[in-house]
């Protein structure tokens, strides 16, 4: 189906109204319903009523209410509502563009770079009275809101390296993949205050995650392109490696094979999301984000036992109350990324409030590349 450019979705602010979530019954936006249940009422949308109506019934609140929107179908969508959440895909910034004009406090947790890039162009066309906060970062803007923290303590974050364990027992929505579309796409980062493009994959080595060494490789990530711009970082990396490093293994393999550059076209996606798509029942959500500055560092470990389709939904209700002000802060104005909190200090109590484990340890000396050397010579004997 061809979509107009221009839909006529009508959303209104009502400060009294419920939150909007679209893609409210999908793996992470079930999980964020949870979460908000007991303190907003909600309205939660997607393309099949009945599968949010079990959704609502499982909440158990008269105050969660479901409709059906479609961002495949052009029919207008219209709702008057306090705030939207974005944990769908948004490709056409439909849900962006209704949020801004109707001057709709907007959270996205959902675009990888390129679309982040657009979409903050699009609102700022806009110029929305609104905050927009575009949190996709990785893991709902968790991991910007650690480094923030870090940042804070160190009097700024020159050098920002972030290293995730995906496991692959852990459960996850289709869309959280999309990533793996991008392989073959080369992106820009920043190193040593300069900008350069790279190939995914690059850069693998071995980073101790917790108790555990894991394999990681470069990935285009939205944090990489904000951190330079909003905390002076002059290096930004993340990588991302499996839970089995057999399965990392295959990856980089495949990826020297050229199967990424020639495996492109939408023949191919079912081969490229099968190399990461194989949800399981539930694991655990790790990633370890080293910050240094002014000769000094601290790396900080992420943990939450619940998954990462939950750590992703905690991100999100922090960025809800972040537009909200009702973190104990006013909301901001206009479009901000998650690292750009006034409250950089309380991430972590925020985060553990919410189940999440962050446990900070001071590495000493800055080593300019965050890489934990123990861990590099465990990983090279495993």
């Amino acid at each position: 189906m061809n979509l107009p450019l221009v839909f006529d979705d009508r959303l209104t602010h009502d400060p009294d109204g419920p939150v909007l979530l679209v893609g409210g019954y999908g793996t992470v936006g079930a999980e964020l319903a949870r979460l908000a249940a007991p303190g907003l009422p909600l309205l939660l949308t997607g393309r099949s009523e009945q599968r949010g109506a079990a959704l609502a019934r499982q909440l158990g609140t008269a105050r969660v209410t479901v409709r059906r929107w479609d961002l495949a179908d052009p029919a207008p969508f219209a709702a008057a509502v306090r705030a939207v959440v974005g944990v769908v895909n948004d490709p056409d910034d439909r849900v962006l563009r209704a949020a801004a004009r109707a001057g709709v406090p907007f959270v996205d947790v959902t675009r990888w770079t390129a679309r982040l890039q657009r979409a903050a162009t699009v609102a700022a066309l806009l110029r929305p009275a609104a905050p927009v906060l575009l949190s996709s970062a990785w893991m709902g803007g968790v991991t910007s809101l650690v480094a923030a923290a870090l940042a804070e303590r160190l009097g700024g974050a020159a050098h920002v390296e972030t290293a995730v364990r995906w496991d692959l027992a852990d459960r996850a929505g289709a869309d959280s993949v999309e990533f793996m579309d991008r392989l073959g796409l080369d992106y820009e980062v920043v190193r040593d205050g300069r900008r350069q493009s790279v190939a995914p994959l690059g850069g693998a080595r071995t980073v101790r995650i917790g108790g555990s060494p894991t394999l990681v490789a470069g990935i285009d990530t939205p944090e990489q392109f904000t951190l330079p711009l909003t905390l002076g970082t002059t290096t930004a990396t993340t990588r991302i490696g499996f839970s089995s490093r057999a399965g990392t293994t295959a990856l980089l393999a495949a990826r020297r094979a050229g199967f990424f550059r020639w495996g492109r076209g939408e023949r191919w996606q079912p081969a490229r999301r099968a190399l990461l798509y194989s949800p399981g029942e539930g694991g655990v959500a790790r990633l370890r984000i080293d910050v240094a500055h002014g000769g000094r560092s601290l790396s900080a470990v992420v943990e939450d036992g619940a998954g990462q389709a939950h750590l992703t939904a905690v991100g999100a209700l922090l960025g809800l109350r972040r537009v909200l002000g009702t973190d104990g802060a006013a909301p901001p104005v206009g479009v901000v990324f998650p690292e750009q909190t006034p409250r950089p200090g309380a991430a972590v109590t925020d985060l553990a409030a919410l189940g999440v484990t962050v446990t900070v340890t001071d590495t000493g000396a800055d080593t300019g590349d965050g890489t934990d050397r123990a861990a590099q010579r465990a990983g090279a004997a495993a």
